[in-house]
């Protein structure tokens, strides 16, 4: 299939998508994270857009897929149901950049900590990160294109950047207002 006929599929904040079929998934991130993981024996692949980092609650547990470990959880296992296996797993992760002005300049940003998540999450599950982009004063478009698990990354104009800070200021305000846009699925643990 030729890269101009595939089909491009967008992942907005707090969704994703997983898929066997060629394709490319896109977003766009500012201080928000992605992981595009993909296991290439089953030909499976798949993209996220984190928008908060939150410790778990397993008693509570909240399940929209905008929070990080859920969106992870939940992204692996839509990919195993089309048949990837956790231990085949691969990454490229990308945003986490440091475009909301919050708090004191020494303070930890939104961004940074979207990416520890991220880092640490991968290394805990050990799923290789073979290719990453984070940080920066810029937000990301990202291109994932699931038939060759290449990457593209835009870094963008100070226009888009500045709608995807609106949006996601937005969206966290929505977030602490207690406003949920979408259910996520449940989650299944599996091991390999």
């Amino acid at each position: 299939m030729s890269k101009l006929t595939l089909p491009k599929i967008h992942v907005n904040i707090g969704q994703l998508h997983a898929c066997r079929e060629p394709s490319i998934l896109n977003t766009l991130l500012g201080s928000c994270v992605s992981a595009c993981l993909f296991d290439p024996d089953a030909r499976v692949a798949g993209m996220n857009h984190i928008l908060l980092v939150h410790k778990a609650d397993m008693e509570h547990f909240d399940a929209s897929t905008r929070y990080g470990i859920h969106a992870m959880e939940v992204l692996i296992n839509e990919m195993i149901k089309l048949g990837a296996r956790r231990s085949r797993l691969h990454a490229k992760a990308f945003g986490g950049g440091n475009v909301l002005a919050m708090g004191s300049p020494d303070s930890i940003t939104p961004g940074q900590r979207n990416v520890e998540f991220l880092i640490n999450f991968l290394q805990m599950e050990k799923i290789p990160l073979l290719a990453y982009d984070f940080g920066g004063p810029w937000t990301r478009v990202i291109n994932f294109h699931t038939d060759t698990y290449d990457v593209f990354v835009k870094k963008t104009q100070k226009k888009l950047r500045d709608v995807t800070i609106e949006e996601e200021g937005l969206f966290r305000q929505e977030v602490s207002q207690g406003v949920d846009h979408e259910e996520g699925g449940e989650i299944t643990l599996f091991d390999d």
